[in-house]
């Protein structure tokens, strides 16, 4: 049961506001820390379900700055793919509990850090070449599921459009015209399995106009803000939420 107190706000706006700054302006990487964030005083299921539709309210927001910049090829790819992906993604979620998301949404959140460090260090390599089409669709694939399972797709959509070397903003566009599709494509799976719900409705409602500043300082902050500060403060958020996720979900 969501109750909509000012102890729930005290989370939930900021953690929205931190959602569309991310997809508003740095790739939709790290958009999915505030389900993290929700699932910490919410039944998973109902964290993904309040997410989801204000993320696409941050969608649509910031379709408008970035019209027209994006790579269409490789984002057409990663939505082909990304359809079964969240068909993948509903298929487990009619089948699993909600620890098992618990666990799911942890992992995927602590795994997104270790990945960023590694690429640091340079234990991990970004293709050095442009990955073949087929790479794209099933990079779809995956950033489909993970996206219909913790609303965090951006990892595996920016290893392919990276192996591209797209420039800064093609690369923030191409997200933006993805996540788009995938989260109108998440919808009506969300709905059939009922994650959302009147009390979430109400939250959507009063946590919208937090999505909409979100994403107004989300593209500010693409041409003003270096990326560095934004993203070691997204890598504590999800090291500590991931981290309880995972022991609640097990224990």
């Amino acid at each position: 049961m969501l109750e909509l107190t000012f102890g729930f706000f005290l989370v939930a706006g900021p953690a929205v506001v931190f959602a569309g700054i991310s997809k508003g302006g740095f790739g939709s990487g790290a958009a999915f820390a505030a389900a993290s964030i929700l699932a910490l005083v919410l039944e998973p299921g109902l964290a993904l379900g309040a997410m989801l539709p204000l993320l696409m309210l941050i969608d649509l927001a910031t379709l408008r700055p970035y019209w027209g910049k994006w790579n269409l090829r490789a984002a057409l790819l990663l939505i082909a793919g990304g359809v079964p992906g969240v068909a993948l993604g509903a298929a487990l979620y009619a089948r699993a509990d909600a620890d098992v998301f618990r666990v799911l949404i942890g992992v995927i959140s602590v795994g997104f850090v270790l990945w960023q460090i590694a690429q640091k260090r340079g234990w991990i390599r970004m293709a050095a070449r442009a990955l073949p089409q087929w790479a794209g669709a099933v990079a779809g694939v995956v950033a489909g599921f993970t996206s219909f399972v913790s609303h965090a797709g951006g990892p595996p959509a920016a290893v392919y459009l990276l192996s591209l070397k797209v420039t800064k903003t093609e690369y923030q566009a191409s997200t933006v015209l993805v996540f788009w599709a995938i989260n109108i494509a998440k919808f009506v799976p969300y709905a059939f399995l009922g994650m959302f719900t009147v009390e979430t409705g109400m939250a959507n409602l009063v946590l919208a106009p937090f999505a909409l500043l979100g994403a107004w300082l989300g593209v500010k902050a693409h041409r003003l803000v270096p990326e560095r500060a934004f993203f070691l403060l997204t890598y504590a958020l999800l090291t500590v939420t991931g981290t309880k996720l995972i022991w609640d979900g097990l224990t």
